[in-house]
């Protein structure tokens, strides 16, 4: 990628807080209830991708999605995230399940320099809240410029779809329901909020109509998550 100018956005920074030795990555990994091979496959069917695909995976962690979309077929997956110790991480296990088709990049939503075929599917999951708003917008558009004209985006993320009048509230009830001793804390919550930049459901909607994607599906999944399945505009 070319030089980037002195006011760009620099992701690699939201990399070392959590992720920096391969220990936090397996421990980030126990926590990560919500994906499970099971789910990963039903996504991967869900969305239709198989054989001969082009897949990127962007902020794919520790792999989950990336190892069954290639097992589902997929010519080529590009796993994507800035953090060495996830990208090591996730490389040992794809070699331990035997998939060869995944490529590793380390990069982010803005620096992310794609060669090859146009992807027929990219993938976000919890993992756009790392930018500012501003920056989600130039992310979108980086998406749209490495699909296919038709090709799929699909995001999952904390989004907030309460009332903003509602926030203190909303948020409060999200951390009493989420928070677990043996999972993600009350500090972790408090923390994602205070310091990541997780955004309301009428802003995402609006920069993904910009970009120029058609949200086919949106559903929220609770009043503080949903994901959209997008369609890049286009012949």
């Amino acid at each position: 990628m070319a030089l980037l100018p002195a006011w760009y956005f620099d992701e690699s920074k939201m990399a070392g807080v959590d992720f920096k030795s391969i220990d936090q990555v397996e421990a980030f990994d126990q926590k990560q209830l919500s994906s499970t091979p099971e789910k990963e496959q039903a996504l991967v069917a869900r969305l239709g991708i198989g054989s001969g695909h082009t897949v990127v995976d962007l902020g794919a962690g520790t792999g989950a999605f990336a190892i069954r979309a290639a097992l589902s077929g997929a010519a080529v997956v590009h796993a994507v995230d800035i953090s060495q110790a996830m990208l090591t991480y996730a490389e040992n296990k794809a070699q331990q399940a035997g998939v060869e088709q995944i490529q590793f990049h380390r990069a982010g939503f803005l620096t992310y320099d794609h060669e090859g075929n146009l992807a027929d599917f990219v993938i976000s999951k919890y993992a756009l809240h790392i930018l500012p708003d501003f920056w989600k917008m130039v992310a979108f558009l980086q998406i749209a410029s490495i699909l296919k004209p038709g090709g799929v985006f699909y995001l999952r993320d904390v989004i907030f779809s309460f009332p903003p009048s509602q926030y203190e509230a909303g948020i409060n009830a999200w951390i009493e329901r989420a928070a677990k001793p043996e999972g993600w804390t009350a500090s972790d919550y408090e923390l994602h909020v205070r310091e990541e930049h997780s955004t309301f459901a009428w802003i995402i909607e609006g920069m993904l109509t910009r970009a120029g994607f058609e949200v086919a599906e949106a559903n929220y999944l609770s009043p503080t998550a949903a994901e959209y399945r997008c369609i890049k505009s286009g012949i």
